[in-house]
C-alpha cells in the first residue's frame, strides 16, 4: 500500500461537485467519487455538520481524510465521507450555520467567512493498493469516528448490482421500504438497519446461518428482487392477519413471526376483535405480546406467558395461604408459603381475574403441571 499525503483545497473539491443520487456522489472536478459502493450513506445530523462547517471557517484541523486511489487521475473517499459531504451539502445551500447569533447560507457568508471555507484545506492521504489492501485500510481507518454499523461492515465485502439494487429498496430514509414498514419495523436506513432485518428475516426462512451466507451467494445477482419481494410479503401479512393498527406493533421482530405462523390460517376479523378486546383487557401488562399470543394461543398452552398478565398482591397470597393453612388444594399436601404460587381458580382465558376472590394457593409441582393455566 503506497501513501501519499496532499492538501486539496474545499474550493478544489466542491468544483464539479454534483449528487446522482443512486448512481453515484461525485467532486473535484469529477475525478472523486465521494460515495463508492461499500460507503454508508449521509448519517451526519445538522448539528453534526455545521460543527464541520464551523471548524474549516476558523481554521481549525479536521481529522485526515483518506481517498483511494482508482486510477491515474481518479479517486474514492475510503474515510471522510460524512465531513465531506457536510461542506459539499452546505455550499450546495442545503443548510444554513449560525454565526454570532446570525444564520447564514454560503451565498450570504461575509467575504472573509466564506474565502477561509473556500480556501481551508482537507489533509488527504492518498492511497494506492489492491482492492484487498484498499478495504482493509478501510476497515481499519474506521475504528475512529462514527462507528460503522454490522451490515456497513458485511458491504464492503459483498459489493455489485445485488447490492445496489438492495440499498436502492432498503437503505435511504425515503426508501420504498422504510416507506412500507415504518409503522411496524424500527431501523436507520442510512445505518443499513433496515436491510439488515430484512436479511436476517429471509435467512431464517430459508434456513439460512448468517447474513453473509444469503450475501456471497446472491452477490453476483443483477438486483435484490427476491429479498424485496420477501420483505413485501412480510408486512403484506402483517395487514392482512391484524386489520387494526396499534402503536404497540412498532419494534416487534415480524420478520420471526411471519417464517414462525406465516403458513397457518387466521381469520383476520377475529384476530381484529381480539387484539382490540386483549388491549383493552387491565390483566394483560405486556401490550406487545398480544400478537405472538394471537398467533401462537391455539397450539401453545402457555403462550399466556407473553402477555405478562397481572400478579395476584403478595398480602393476598399470604391471608390465601393462611386460610388453606398451607394445603394445595390439588395435591392436599403441606408446604411452606415460599414453596407455593398463586394461581387463578378460574384462568384468566375463561374470564378469570386477579383478585383474591379467585385466588388460590398450589405448590409449585402442581402449579407447573396444572392444564390451562391462563
Amino acid at each position: 500500500m503506497k501513501i501519499e499525503q496532499r492538501n486539496i483545497k474545499v474550493r478544489d473539491v466542491f468544483n464539479g461537485y454534483v449528487d446522482k443520487g443512486d448512481d453515484g456522489v461525485f467532486a473535484y472536478n469529477g475525478k472523486l467519487s465521494i460515495r463508492p459502493p461499500y460507503q454508508r450513506e449521509y448519517v451526519y445530523e445538522i448539528d453534526q455538520a455545521e460543527a464541520v462547517i464551523q471548524t474549516a471557517i476558523k481554521g481549525y484541523p479536521l481529522n485526515v481524510m483518506y481517498w483511494a486511489k482508482t486510477s491515474d487521475d481518479t479517486f474514492e473517499v475510503m474515510d471522510g465521507q460524512q465531513r465531506t459531504l457536510s461542506v459539499m451539502k452546505f455550499l450546495s445551500h442545503q443548510f444554513a450555520i449560525t454565526l454570532d447569533g446570525k444564520s447564514y447560507y454560503y451565498d450570504s457568508l461575509p467575504d472573509d467567512k466564506y474565502n477561509a471555507l473556500m480556501d481551508y484545506d482537507f489533509m488527504v492521504y492518498v492511497c494506492e493498493g489492491t482492492e484487498s489492501e484498499k478495504l482493509a485500510w478501510f476497515e481499519t481507518v474506521n475504528i475512529a469516528g462514527v462507528k460503522l454499523s454490522p451490515q456497513e461492515l458485511r458491504n464492503i465485502s459483498y459489493t455489485g448490482p445485488w447490492l445496489t439494487d438492495a440499498k436502492f429498496h432498503f437503505s435511504k430514509r425515503t426508501c420504498a421500504a422504510k416507506g412500507l414498514s415504518d409503522r411496524y419495523i424500527k431501523g436507520d436506513p442510512n445505518r443499513q438497519e433496515l436491510l439488515e432485518k430484512a436479511l436476517k428475516g429471509i435467512c431464517e426462512y430459508q434456513g439460512l446461518n448468517d447474513i453473509t451466507d444469503y450475501m456471497a451467494a446472491h452477490k453476483s445477482d443483477q438486483d435484490a428482487d427476491e429479498l424485496w419481494q420477501y420483505f413485501q410479503d412480510v408486512i403484506n401479512w402483517i395487514e392482512k392477519i391484524f386489520p387494526n393498527y396499534y402503536k404497540d406493533m412498532l419494534g416487534l421482530d415480524w420478520c420471526h413471526l411471519y417464517n414462525k405462523y406465516g403458513k397457518n390460517k387466521y381469520n383476520s376479523s377475529e384476530m381484529g376483535r381480539e387484539t382490540d378486546k386483549l388491549h383493552k383487557d387491565k390483566e394483560v401488562q405486556n401490550k406487545k405480546g398480544i400478537y405472538e399470543y394471537l398467533l401462537s394461543k391455539d397450539k401453545d398452552p402457555y403462550a399466556g406467558r407473553l402477555l405478562s398478565l397481572r400478579q395476584f398482591d403478595e398480602d393476598d397470597k399470604i391471608t390465601v395461604y393462611n386460610q388453606q393453612k398451607g394445603i394445595c388444594t390439588v395435591c392436599k399436601q403441606h408446604f411452606k408459603i415460599d414453596e407455593m404460587e398463586g394461581d387463578h381458580i378460574k384462568p384468566w382465558s375463561k374470564g378469570g381475574k386477579t383478585d383474591i376472590s379467585n385466588l388460590q394457593m398450589l405448590c409449585k409441582h402442581c402449579n407447573n403441571i396444572k392444564s390451562d393455566k391462563y
